[in-house]
Formats: structure tokens, sequence, C-alpha cells
């Protein structure tokens, strides 16, 4: 076992420097602290999830911060999960590792893992999910500034996509014009008034 535990390790290592060759993002999928190691032991640039039941230990948060490795912590898949589960109490470890995370600098983009497979027990909505996203990450200790800088700046910068992430000329005209300021309630990202998308209107 443990000689197999070796192996997979270093195919995943192997794995990850022939994408980092092609100038490809490798994002990992981990939700306990030891999927977090492997994921790091690999040189994965993304991770996706954040442990339920107990926080990151601080030897994990450091590593993080050290290699600069961009995580999604998807809290409300994990809050779903949790409950799911029968163990809501243990999302709080879910916010307490993302304040830490933060808190040490490591990069967070919002994400909420939506998808409408039918063997998936939780079932977050694309789109709408990502509302409650930006709450859970202004509870978890972000400003409402820096919430919003998750879902929109920060992804673009982190995954290449120059054509969008702000409003300037010669962008992606993707906008939403809310009743109310997300700077000072992240809620008021629920009440839109209109939607851009390309520079288009499209209805609400």
């Amino acid at each position: 076992m443990r000689s197999r535990c070796r192996t997979t390790r270093t195919g995943s290592k192997a794995v990850v420097a022939e994408a980092h060759a092609r100038g490809l993002l490798v994002i990992a999928h981990a939700a306990t602290p030891g999927a977090y190691t492997m994921a790091l032991d690999a040189g994965a640039d993304v991770i996706t999830h954040v442990p339920a039941g107990n926080p990151l230990p601080a030897a994990t948060i450091e590593r993080l911060a050290a290699e600069g490795t961009i995580v999604v912590p998807t809290l409300t898949m994990m809050e779903g999960m949790a409950a799911v589960r029968g163990f809501p109490d243990g999302f709080g470890a879910c916010l307490a590792s993302v304040a830490a995370m933060h808190a040490a600098g490591i990069p967070i983009l919002a994400g909420t893992d939506a998808n409408a497979n039918p063997s998936v027990p939780m079932n977050p909505a694309f789109g709408a999910s990502l509302h409650h996203e930006l709450a859970l990450l202004v509870a978890a200790g972000l400003s409402p500034a820096e919430a919003l800088h998750a879902a929109t700046a920060g992804p673009a910068e982190r995954f290449g996509l120059a054509d969008r992430g702000a409003v300037a000329p010669g962008l992606r005209a993707d906008l939403v014009l809310l009743e109310g300021d997300p700077l000072t309630d992240i809620t008021a990202t629920t009440r839109i008034h209109r939607i851009w998308s390309a520079g288009t209107p499209v209805p609400r």
C-alpha cells in the first residue's frame, strides 16, 4: 500500500509537470486535509473545496501561502454537503479555514461547484448560487470589495482571461446594474436591475 501511494504521488507530479510544460493550469479537487497535502505535493496551481469538520492545519496554510496556491473554497457546496451528511456544525471549520487563508494572503476565488447532476447530493444553482457564495466569503472575513474581486477581476487575472474582469474600454462588457451598494451590503448583488452580456442587454 505504501509503495502504491508513492507511485500515485509520483504519477501526479508527472501529470502536473506535463501540464505546466504545455502552459496549462492544474486544478485539484481536495475536501480533506490529506488531499490538500497531496495537491500541494503534486504542485497543483488551484485547489477547489475546503475541508469540513476540522480547519486546515497551520502548516498547510503556510505551504499554500509560500507556494502561491490559489484556493476556490466553494463554501456553498461545503455548507450543503455538511448539512446533507448530518453534521452542519462542521461547516464552521470551512469558514475558519477560509479566514486563516485570507489572513495569510492566499488568493481566494469565488466558485460554488454548481451542477445539475442527480448523482451529486448537493446541486448549487448555476449563477444564482454565486450570490450566496459572496455572502459566505464575507462571513469568513473577506470585505465585500474583496469578495467581489474574488468573483470578477480575480478569476480573470488568475485564469488569463484578459478581455474581462473590469469595466474598461476594449474589454468584454458583462455588467449588472444593482439596486443597492454591494460594497456596504454584499446581499445587494441579488437585487439586479439590469444585465448586459458582452454589451448586449439581456432579460433579468
